[in-house]
C-alpha cells in the first residue's frame, strides 16, 4: 500500500511539474520566416533542452492570439511595442520577456513614383488586423490627412488599384509586391526608420499575471527561444528548411524566394543601428518615443512606461 502512495505521489508531481514547464506559444499571424527563430528552437531542441515544453499554435481567422491568451489557451505571443502598449492601456498588464526587433520594418509604398508624403488626402492601405499604430501617429504629425482603407490584404488592393499607396513591411508586402513585378524607385518608398519614427516592434510577450507565477519557465523560455534566432543567423539556409515545414504543414501560399528574403529582412531589422549588435532587449528612448506618440495622437489614454512592459 505504501509503495502503491508513494508511486501515486511521484506520478503526481511528475504531471504538475510538466504541466507547470509546459507553454502554449502563439505567433500574431500566420506561419513565414518572421517566427523563424522560435521554429528553430522547438525543431533542434532548444526548449526541451532548458526543460520546457512548448507547443507553438498559429492564430486562426476566428481567434487571434491576443485572444488566445485573454482565454488562456496560449501563455506567450510575440506583438509589435505598439500594440502591447495599446493592451496595457486597455487594462491587461504585460510582461516583454525577449525583444527580437531593433528596428521599425514599416514603410509606405506609393504606386506612383512620389514621395508618399507628397500625397495629402489619398487612399492608403492599412492592416484591417492592426499594426498600424505608428503610422497613424505619423501621419497626424505630418499632417497628411490619408483615407485610411483597412484591408485583410492591402496588397491585392494596391494591385487593382484601389489605392495610391500603401502601408507594408519591409520583409512581407513590400517583397510580395516587388514579386508581383512592381519596381519602386527610393522617392517612392518611405521607411518609418529613417524619418524619426524609429520604434521597435516585435518582442514576446506574456501577461504580468502568468509571468508572475512563472519566472523561471519565462525566463528559460526567453533563452531557448534567443538561443534559435542566434542559429537561425548563423545557418540561414537550414532555418529556412525549417520553415518552409511550418508553411506546408499550416496550408500557406508562399515560396522560397518569398521567405528567404523575409528571413534576410528580419535578421537585419534585429541589429541595432547604434551597437551593431543583436542585443534582445526593449529600448527605454524607443518606448518613450512610441508612448509620447500614441498619447498625443489618442490612440492611448495614457503613458506607458519602460517599467510597465519589463519584467523587473
Amino acid at each position: 500500500m505504501k509503495k502503491l502512495v508513494l508511486l501515486l505521489t511521484l506520478l503526481f508531481f511528475a504531471v504538475f511539474s510538466r504541466a507547470q514547464d509546459r507553454i502554449v506559444f502563439t505567433p500574431q499571424w500566420t506561419a513565414q520566416a518572421q517566427f523563424a527563430g522560435y521554429y528553430v528552437a522547438q525543431e533542434k531542441g532548444f526548449y526541451r533542452d532548458v526543460g520546457v515544453e512548448v507547443e507553438i499554435v498559429h492564430p486562426s481567422a476566428t481567434l487571434s492570439a491576443l485572444n488566445r491568451i485573454r482565454r488562456n489557451e496560449s501563455q506567450a505571443t510575440t506583438l509589435q511595442l505598439c500594440q502591447a502598449m495599446e493592451i496595457i492601456d486597455s487594462g491587461i498588464p504585460l510582461v516583454n520577456i525577449l525583444q527580437t526587433s531593433m528596428n521599425n520594418a514599416m514603410i509606405i509604398a506609393s504606386r506612383r513614383d512620389v514621395d508618399p508624403l507628397s500625397q495629402k488626402g489619398v487612399r492608403v492601405g492599412i492592416w484591417s488586423v492592426g499594426f498600424g499604430q505608428l503610422a497613424i501617429c505619423m501621419s497626424e504629425k505630418e499632417g497628411l490627412d490619408y483615407e485610411w482603407i483597412r484591408s485583410a490584404s492591402n496588397v491585392n488592393l494596391f494591385v487593382k488599384g484601389a489605392i495610391d499607396a500603401t502601408l507594408a513591411m519591409s520583409y512581407s508586402e513590400y517583397y510580395q509586391l516587388v514579386q508581383a513585378g512592381y519596381e519602386f524607385s527610393d522617392r517612392s518608398i518611405y521607411r518609418f526608420c529613417d524619418h524619426g519614427y524609429n520604434v521597435q516592434e516585435d518582442g514576446v510577450y506574456m501577461t504580468r499575471q502568468y509571468y508572475e507565477r512563472h519566472k523561471e519557465q519565462a525566463r528559460k523560455f526567453s533563452e531557448a527561444s534567443r538561443r534559435g534566432w542566434e542559429w537561425a543567423s548563423e545557418h540561414p539556409e537550414e532555418t529556412l528548411d525549417i520553415v518552409m515545414k511550418y508553411v506546408r504543414e499550416n496550408h500557406i501560399a508562399t515560396n522560397r524566394t518569398l521567405q528567404r528574403l523575409m528571413l534576410q529582412e528580419v535578421l537585419r531589422l534585429q541589429v541595432d543601428r547604434e551597437s551593431g549588435a543583436r542585443e534582445y532587449r526593449l529600448r527605454p528612448d524607443m518606448v518613450k518615443l512610441a508612448s509620447d506618440l500614441m498619447v498625443e495622437y489618442k490612440l492611448i489614454g495614457h503613458e506607458v512606461t519602460f517599467g510597465q512592459l519589463t519584467a523587473e
